[in-house]
């Protein structure tokens, strides 16, 4: 017989691994149920994290020296023990470092609010001024405010004079630093012909975190120029003209007879009551817009959602993706980075957009609308010359019963559809073509569209829009300057392909 061969001895699991993940758990788990303090435990690691590198070396040792002695094979790191070892160093090199920034000082030049956990982790505490200011008010003044950290709140004043009143937070380690960096941050208010101007002065330290929240009473007809950041903006009931400065937080505005111009970066804005125009450049996150009887104007670029409700003259609205102007909206518009959506607008309207879905109901005027990658539906409530062309999506228009007009579509690689039997229609393969006249004296709705369908439906009797103001021959932006009416819009050919 044969001899038999020895069966080879498995090697044992390394435990080193599982040791060192048990010992973070345990750890962690006294951190979390309040045993530890969490930001104690975090210091630790920060300190101490070589030692479990120190232990997990010593368990593989011990491993070795017993597989030695039994004569089994000896097990290596592996993958997953490097994968564990690269993780431990990374997180360990990490906390090191951020360890060793001065956390107090960092404290004091940033504002956290009153969260006891903040405190502790930047030092110090938050410490609380106020303060009151008041002055006559030259007639025919601007108030100037300059506030880079901290609210603005603007009402109106039965007086001839501004009345401020300030809330101040300082971040600091102690009462006597606190109360250091409150006399040299001491608001000021000064007087230069018919400038006044409001500085919350909130560097007058440096840049020790101090933060001014101020209520501001001034005469109705004061015109205002606000600037400021990291703090929201709000103007109630005032009869003159209100120019706002912001950087990140919240521009509100209501009540305002007089023309309003904000310049954005970061923050967002809301209008109401709005006797004036308005005017809003620059990059803005969620605007809010309703009632405002004079123009409105968007320039710049719209990172959430715009909202706009019964604008009662002209609208332009510009950005990077959308060209838009029309003349009045009775209704509401919504957009959004993939939508636009608007009801009872009134023209002549054009629209350039781009990755948009486009669906306007209730129109009345004229509309000349551009698009791709997007639907469009548009749904007629008193048409005038309609055309719309659209590459890669569908268009649907709606026409309501009783009205005139002559339509002409183009499409490929896409069919269309009609209610009516007035319109010709004739699809093919490759192209499709439709024309027809539904009454007679009609305006023109032209449609073309590459890689779509188009459908034409009736639509239900057009809903009354609300009462309005006679509307104002359009203007030609910033030149004051009557617009050109619409072209009557042509039927493009359709290219075949090369």
């Amino acid at each position: 017989m044969m001899p038999q061969t020895p069966t080879p001895r498995v090697p044992h699991r390394s435990i080193a691994g599982p040791v060192v993940l048990i010992l973070i758990g345990v750890l962690f788990l006294l951190g979390t149920m309040g045993i530890m303090d969490i930001h104690h435990l975090g210091s630790l690691f920060a300190r101490f994290w070589p030692a479990l590198l120190i232990l997990w070396g010593v368990l593989k040792l011990i491993e070795y020296e017993q597989a030695k002695r039994y004569g089994q094979p000896v097990r290596g790191i592996g993958v997953g023990g490097v994968f564990l070892i690269l993780l431990l160093v990374g997180f360990g090199m990490t906390a090191t470092q951020v360890s060793r920034l001065n956390w107090k000082g960092i404290g004091e030049h940033i504002q956290l609010g009153d969260d006891e956990d903040f405190n502790e982790i930047f030092g110090g505490s938050t410490f609380n001024y106020s303060d009151e200011l008041s002055q006559d008010m030259p007639a025919g003044s601007t108030l100037h405010v300059n506030d880079d950290r901290g609210t603005v709140t603007v009402n109106v004043s039965d007086t001839k004079t501004i009345k401020v009143s300030v809330r101040k937070k300082v971040r600091a380690e102690k009462q006597e630093d606190a109360d250091n960096y409150n006399r040299s941050t001491k608001p000021q208010l000064t007087v230069t012909d018919r400038v006044v101007t409001l500085n919350a002065n909130t560097q007058g330290a440096g840049d020790k975190g101090v933060t001014a929240d101020m209520d501001i009473f001034v005469p109705a007809n004061t015109a205002l120029v606000i600037t400021s950041s990291r703090g929201d903006v709000t103007v109630a009931g005032m009869a003159a003209n209100v120019e706002v400065n912001h950087h990140r937080g919240e521009v509100s505005v209501n009540d305002q007879t007089g023309n309003i111009v904000l310049n954005l970066d970061g923050s967002a804005a809301r209008l109401t009551h709005i006797k004036g125009d308005a005017t809003i450049s620059g990059k803005a996150n969620e605007v809010d817009v309703e009632d405002v009887d004079g123009t409105l104007h968007l320039n710049g670029e719209f990172q959430e959602s715009v909202r706009l409700v019964r604008i009662s003259k002209t609208v332009t609205f510009h950005s990077s993706r959308t060209d838009m102007e029309f003349s009045r909206l009775d209704g509401r518009l919504d957009l959004d980075s993939s939508d636009l959506r608007a009801d009872s607008l009134v023209g002549p309207m054009r629209l350039t957009t781009r990755s948009k879905d486009v669906s306007l109901e209730g129109l009345t005027g004229d509309l000349r609308l551009e698009d791709s990658n997007g639907t469009v539906e548009v749904g007629l409530r008193k048409p005038g010359n309609i055309q719309i062309d659209n590459r890669k999506g569908d268009v649907q228009v709606s026409i309501p019963p009783n009205t005139a007009v002559k339509v002409e579509a183009r499409t490929r690689e896409g069919e269309i559809e009609s209610d009516f039997d007035e319109i010709k229609v004739e699809n093919h393969d490759r192209e499709s073509n439709a024309s027809g006249s539904i009454g007679s004296n009609g305006p023109k709705l032209v449609m073309n569209c590459e890689k779509g369908g188009i459908e034409i439906r009736k639509g239900t009797v057009a809903a009354v829009a609300p009462p309005a103001p006679p509307t104002p021959p359009m203007t030609a932006p910033n030149t004051g300057k009557p617009a050109k009416a619409l072209p009557a819009p042509r039927a493009k050919p359709v290219e075949s392909e090369n």
